[in-house]
């Protein structure tokens, strides 16, 4: 197997995406130490909300995370929240990248941003790089190996840590069911549904009880790293962005919202992002079992974090769509994004008829 025909490996920057890198080089000389030359710009395709470029001197290479162009959903991309967020996690949770520096002056490049350590290895996109033939029992251990560093994370003592300041904590289950029903109400266009079916039965079927703890609230394969000379190895965690303290169940039903098993129908294998549909890879199912027996806790009904996970996700992708639509973004990944907020809100009403038979 060839040297580096596994990492990941960013592209060219998207047009009207390109970053002024004369002014981003000036700021880093002074805030990162012992930077050589002058940065090769790429970007990374992978994500749908905030940009994330690589910026390769010629002795090291770092990760810059900046907001998209448009308008931004409340609370959203707010990157030094981000920063601070990895900056106090790290020494309580060694998968989280070092953090190298935090810009405020927007002066720079138009945005706040702030750039990390760059972790070299292989992330699981929508299919595993080509070199890289998996048999199903070592895709097993991958899959209980990423869901273990859910459950680590999760098992985090936050209040132990001086964590308590990462979120708000009790009440978490109730501000998500009102914010998300807000914000896919706001950013609804008249190509998608309503979402009021599902969006009553969310309000009238929240849980009487929560748990709190940290989450990650976008936990998949394709914002893990791993190592290319053991690839069921996890070297980091990516796309902290909306980490907060909420309830685990809810975080697990976000993960769930994006994986995309073997025997799923036609759509949800062309809307696949992660390289879930492998054979030895858990079924939805036998997720929540394993995480359940994991975190030692009983439930005897998965479908309200299921229904949420996935209109979450369908507010997400409208949120991002509203932007396409209303020429926010020239990206043309986002022009049918529309279909699949269909497609996710029937998914809610179909967990929500199998749970009453």
């Amino acid at each position: 197997m060839a040297s580096g025909t596994l990492l990941d490996k960013a592209n060219q920057v998207r047009p009207g995406e390109e970053l002024d890198i004369a002014r981003v080089d000036a700021w880093l000389q002074v805030h990162v130490d012992g930077l050589q030359g002058t940065p090769a710009v790429t970007q990374y395709s992978g994500g749908a909300s905030n940009w994330t470029y690589c910026l390769a001197y010629a002795n090291r290479e770092i990760i810059l995370r900046r907001a998209p162009a448009g308008t931004k959903a409340k609370g959203a991309h707010d990157m030094g929240r981000e920063y601070r967020l990895q900056k106090a996690l790290k020494p309580v949770y060694d998968y989280v990248p070092e953090m190298l520096g935090y810009c405020e002056d927007e002066s720079v490049i138009g945005t706040d941003f702030y750039v990390m350590e760059k972790l070299t290895g292989i992330i699981p996109r929508k299919n595993l790089p080509r070199a890289l033939s998996l048999d199903s029992t070592t895709t097993h251990t991958l899959c209980k190996n990423v869901l273990d560093c859910m459950i680590q994370l999760h098992k985090v003592d936050y209040k132990a840590a001086d964590l308590a300041h990462l979120g708000k904590g009790a009440g978490y289950i109730k501000r998500q069911i009102e914010g998300w029903c807000h914000r896919y109400q706001k950013a609804k266009t008249w190509n998608v549904p309503s979402g009021k079916f599902v969006m009553n039965w969310l309000q009238n079927n929240m849980p009487v009880s929560e748990q709190i703890c940290i989450t990650h609230n976008d936990f998949r394969f394709d914002n893990v790293v791993l190592d290319e000379h053991d690839p069921t190895r996890i070297l980091g965690v990516l796309d902290w962005e909306l980490a907060t303290l909420g309830d685990p169940l809810m975080d697990l039903g976000n993960t769930l919202a994006y994986w995309v098993q073997e025997d799923d129908d036609f759509l949800a294998q062309q809307t696949r992002r992660q390289p879930t549909h492998l054979h030895g890879m858990l079924s939805r199912d036998e997720v929540v079992a394993y995480y359940c027996q994991q975190m030692d806790i009983d439930i005897d009904d998965f479908t309200f974090y299921e229904v949420y996970g996935l209109f979450r996700l369908a507010g997400i992708v409208q949120q991002i769509y509203y932007r396409y639509h209303h020429k926010q973004t020239r990206n043309p990944a986002y022009k049918q994004f529309w279909v699949f907020v269909h497609y996710l809100l029937w998914r809610c009403k179909k967990a929500i008829k199998r749970q009453k038979r």
